[in-house]
């Protein structure tokens, strides 16, 4: 990222350089209009920061030269003189901003931050960023670190266990391992442990054999088989029972598999890659989890961030959200305002990517034009951050203060409402299995 900073007042060029320095970010610094336009002809900037009243030509003439010359860049005007006109002129010829001096340069970077991204997101989607489902996008360092780690185990079949919140992509991350890995041309198998339910899953890993038990007509492969060859994701491996954790210990030890009601072993070739929201270490403490099978799925373990934990993956995660919907939906969105996007990136999604996704799904549906405005966003209703800002306040000490019951039970009455009854996608935005869910449900009485 490169910035131009044009100002006839070395000073002013100085300490803009020092700050944009500080957020590592490179800048080029031009004493006035006619040295910036030499300077945009030779070099590509990401942003112009550019003084309004210089001698020679000054920062609206450079204005009008730039976008009449067809470049895109965000352009932000500043003056010491705060004329409205001068406001309206700037805003007019195409800036995305205009500053009164004296300012604050953290104010300034903010700011350009800001349009930089959303100029980022418009490009992206105008020019039909390519979308691929199975490519974990973020530039942030966690994430770079994590793509390091999937180069550096694409050559083994070491079993992955992936930890993150719920929402946060780990089915994603799991298939671009399988994408990198040396098994990338088999399948990639995935099933929820917490979804189904505890007397099928059995027989959904390992398979049957005919007469295996009421019902059984037939040969059925299990999730173990049609890995074969390829990657078996194991997804909320926290919710496997006890019963079953030491056959999936089994598998692991000896790379076999017998189907229920047969006697022949089959050797099974599958990468396993379990992903849990738990805290797997607690469990084995609480002797809720085999120490033993924990140790075999912890070969590499890789902890994945929550998105407000890495803001900064907000702009390439929704130029990739949207490109997608527009194609799905048959849409034309072509990107945010600046004020839409800063109110993205200061958003906390405690639903993570999921949330992020859901939230841009609606506002594609409820936006009047191309662009999407913070309005359409409607941060502030529908979500479950504010779900959970909710339920914060109603835990706060008060003469009428809810019992945890009496807010866990709204919470999940709320969930159903809003996804009108559908249990996975309720149990996914409260972060807990599909089973527990069904459990709470006959718990509370709760006839939704």
């Amino acid at each position: 990222m490169v910035i131009l900073i044009c100002d006839d007042q070395e000073e002013i060029r100085l300490l803009m350089k020092s700050f944009l320095a500080l957020e590592h970010i490179d800048s080029d610094l031009a004493e006035n209009g006619l040295s910036a336009q030499r300077m945009i002809s030779q070099k590509n900037y990401d942003a112009i920061f550019t003084d309004l009243k210089m001698p020679g030509l000054d920062g609206l003439e450079l204005l009008k030269w730039a976008r009449e010359e067809g470049y895109k860049m965000p352009i932000i005007l500043t003056s010491a003189y705060g004329e409205v006109q001068d406001a309206v002129d700037a805003l007019k010829h195409g800036a995305q901003d205009y500053i009164i001096k004296p300012f604050k340069p953290e104010d300034v970077i903010s700011k350009l931050k800001t349009h930089i991204d959303a100029n980022f997101i418009n490009k992206s989607v105008v020019n039909n960023l390519k979308d691929e489902e199975s490519d974990f996008i973020g530039q942030s360092s966690e994430i770079r670190r994590i793509k390091d780690i999937v180069k550096r185990i694409a050559s083994s079949q070491a079993t992955v266990l992936i930890n993150g919140e719920s929402g946060t992509g780990k089915e994603v991350l799991a298939k671009q391992i399988h994408k990198a890995s040396l098994l990338s041309d088999g399948p990639f198998i995935a099933i929820n442990i917490g979804g189904v339910p505890e007397n099928l899953l059995e027989s959904e890993l390992f398979g049957y054999e005919k007469g295996a038990f009421t019902g059984a007509s037939g040969r059925k492969h299990g999730m173990f088989e049609l890995a074969d060859s390829g990657t078996l994701f194991l997804d909320e491996i926290g919710d496997m029972p006890m019963s079953l954790q030491v056959k999936i210990l089994r598998v692991l030890q000896e790379k076999k598999i017998t189907r229920l009601g047969g006697t022949v072993e089959i050797p099974i070739n599958a990468r396993i890659i379990a992903a849990t929201n738990k805290n797997l270490d607690k469990a084995v403490e609480e002797g809720r989890f085999r120490e033993d099978l924990f140790y075999r799925l912890n070969v590499v373990r890789i902890e994945l961030p929550p998105l407000r934990e890495r803001r900064e993956d907000i702009p390439l995660l929704a130029a990739n959200i949207i490109n997608k919907y527009n194609k799905n939906m048959g849409m034309r969105i072509t990107g945010f305002t600046p004020e839409a996007l800063d109110a993205l990136k200061n958003h906390k999604f405690y639903g993570n990517v999921r949330e992020l996704e859901n939230t841009l799904e609606r506002a594609m549906i409820f936006s009047d034009g191309n662009i999407i405005s913070e309005k359409d966003l409607d941060l502030k209703s529908g979500s479950l951050s504010s779900l959970r800002r909710i339920e914060r306040e109603e835990v706060a000490p008060a003469t009428d203060a809810l019992n945890l019951k009496e807010i866990e039970k709204r919470a999940i009455i709320k969930a159903l409402q809003r996804w009108e009854g559908n249990r996975t996608k309720a149990s996914q935005e409260l972060g807990i299995s599909r089973r527990t869910l069904i459990t709470k449900i006959a718990e509370y009485d709760l006839n939704i």
